[in-house]
């Protein structure tokens, strides 16, 4: 087996303890070898859990000649800027979502990778659990028809008042903590050309973020996309895809936990079936996409660059959705 790509974190994030890092040490194709947070203790707790040594800042671990790539889990506002760095360092990049909150800031992360020849990666785990691929397989056999309109909804439950989702300074908010799942799986049915034809949200006085809304985008054809989001409902993580002879829809599509096998409900006419998806860990599978996209990018050029294209639309789109959102204040 091929050295295994040295990994530098950039953060000490609760996402990462639980889920990331963990996902990593079952992952032979990656290693842990420099953490850095603004906390020094912290960041020596973290390499004694998961490997590596503590860096005594961020710039640190980017000089370091020991690191190949970065996992940049930082508050959402601070996405950009240490991407910008780490590229510039010469690091490849998994980054998470949202990569970046403006257009302009993805399409200059994204030129400068490419000048640099470095893997830029979005961390969207859902799109490389096998859930996705079914449904991919699914829809290209033409069993729903064309496609028509796709819903989707990620929704969790009201989060405590100190929770970084309330701190606008953090990019706190919905929109770019949930929302975005929804508007990228919008992206992969419908085309990278859908506009944003409507939005709400509700902006939160208190806290100053929004804390839901939903968005209409249209794409070339007239296709639609019905989108929900927010902290403060009851949890929803769904998408549907509606065709001109059947519907497919999946639960629990955003966050699949690694034990659960997901279900995908294909009706057609008056017929249900259940297409059964084994479990796995979706989190393993993109730091082993993001592992072979560094090592040999030629094997995974196609679904890198539609990954890529993706994210550029979904900024985007953050960008149409703020700008025609009716904001109601509470």
């Amino acid at each position: 087996m091929p050295t295994p790509l040295r990994l530098g974190l950039l953060g000490c994030s609760d996402i990462a303890a639980r889920r990331t890092l963990p996902a990593l040490l079952r992952t032979p194709q990656l290693r842990l070898t420099a953490v850095a947070a603004r906390d020094p203790g912290r960041a020596a707790g973290y390499a004694e859990r998961f490997g590596g040594t503590p860096a005594a800042s961020y710039e640190d671990l980017l000089a370091r000649p020991d690191v190949d790539a970065v996992y940049l889990s930082l508050p959402t506002l601070l996405h950009a800027h240490w991407a910008e760095r780490a590229l510039t360092a010469g690091k490849h990049v998994l980054v998470e979502k949202p990569l970046a909150a403006t257009g302009a800031d993805a399409r200059r992360l994204f030129a400068l990778a490419g000048e640099r020849g470095l893997v830029l990666l979005e961390n969207f785990m859902f799109l490389h659990h096998g859930t996705h691929r079914k449904v991919t397989e699914v829809l290209a056999t033409g069993a729903v028809g064309p496609v028509r309109a796709v819903s989707a909804a990620f929704t969790i439950p009201p989060r405590p008042d100190d929770d970084l989702r309330h701190d606008p300074l953090l990019g706190g908010g919905a929109l770019l903590d949930n929302g975005v799942y929804p508007l990228r799986a919008a992206l992969r049915f419908l085309g990278c050309g859908l506009t944003v034809a409507g939005a709400s949200l509700r902006h939160s006085r208190r806290f100053g973020v929004d804390l839901s809304g939903a968005v209409l985008l249209t794409a070339p054809d007239g296709a639609s996309a019905h989108l929900r989001f927010g902290m403060e409902h009851h949890y929803r993580s769904w998408y549907e895809v509606q065709g001109a002879e059947g519907t497919l829809s999946v639960e629990h599509v955003f966050t699949t936990a690694p034990g659960h096998a997901p279900v995908i409900r294909l009706a057609t006419g008056r017929e249900v079936e259940e297409i059964a998806v084994p479990a796995e860990d979706h989190f393993e599978a993109v730091l082993r996409f993001f592992a072979t996209a560094v090592r040999d990018r030629r094997a995974v050029s196609s679904r890198l660059r539609l990954l890529d294209e993706e994210s550029l639309r979904q900024a985007a789109l953050l960008d149409g959705t703020r700008a025609r959102a009716v904001r109601v204040e509470v």
